[in-house]
């Protein structure tokens, strides 16, 4: 730790903090550092490979007619409304229909943070990395914009930022010439909050948390229910899991 660096502090919100806690003792491998956050005093905590963050989506909690995560998503990351077909897009919601039941049903789809992620096999930089809790990011100061990520990546999770930046949230760098997509709104997770998504959803359909805790409450709903991995043939070992698909 470099000199006058402030030690991080630990999580305030109960679900992270035994988490968070684990994490403050331990150090960052060579170049995997968080986010710095441009105008926080607040010192980011140290990822932890005791700890792997991950999701459940229940899709019999998620209404066809709710975009509040895509929305919350968009605020907290002052990304544009999709307006454009090429507009980046972190979170998006898929409908899905049984062609043998005719049941339809529609759910969100964002990076799927994989513990094997294809975006970094194939990236000739090492922009596309994975932290120690498994969170899967994108430097931008090293993405040259080739977008093999992009092409890797079996969800279309990554988008590319065509315009210049502008309104930026100074906590989510972002710029033109980047590949980009959902990071778990890690600013906010170094610091005990919650992803913006999950805060939003107004059905409780989306559940985070440690899944290397048997005693989180996603690791005890996940022994609890039926759920799947979005292409689980792929063998990705993905960190968001879905129920009711």
């Amino acid at each position: 730790m470099s000199a006058g660096h402030k030690p991080p502090l630990p999580a305030r919100r109960a679900l992270l903090a035994g988490g968070a806690a684990a994490a403050l003792s331990v150090a960052l491998a060579p170049g995997i550092r968080l986010i710095e956050i441009a105008s926080g005093n607040e010192a980011p905590t140290l990822a932890s490979s005791k700890v792997r963050w991950g999701m459940l989506i229940d899709a019999t909690r998620c209404s066809a007619d709710c975009d509040a995560c895509v929305t919350a998503c968009n605020q907290e990351n002052h990304l544009p409304t999709a307006a454009a077909p090429t507009d980046p897009q972190w979170l998006r919601k898929v409908s899905l229909k049984d062609l043998k039941t005719g049941r339809s049903l529609s759910v969100p789809v964002m990076c799927q943070h994989c513990a094997k992620p294809a975006c970094v096999d194939v990236c000739p930089t090492g922009a596309s990395f994975k932290r120690a809790d498994g969170i899967v990011l994108v430097d931008r100061h090293i993405c040259i914009g080739c977008r093999y990520c992009m092409m890797a990546c079996p969800y279309k999770a990554r988008s590319f930022v065509h315009a210049p930046v502008t309104d930026q949230n100074p906590q989510v760098p972002r710029g033109k010439g980047c590949v980009e997509g959902c990071t778990l709104c890690v600013h906010r997770l170094d610091r005990g909050q919650l992803p913006a998504c999950v805060e939003a959803c107004p059905n409780q359909a989306m559940l985070f948390g440690d899944l290397n805790d048997p005693d989180s409450a996603i690791s005890q709903r996940l022994r609890a229910i039926a759920t799947t991995q979005a292409r689980a043939d792929l063998g990705l070992d993905t960190g968001v899991r879905y129920h009711g698909i």
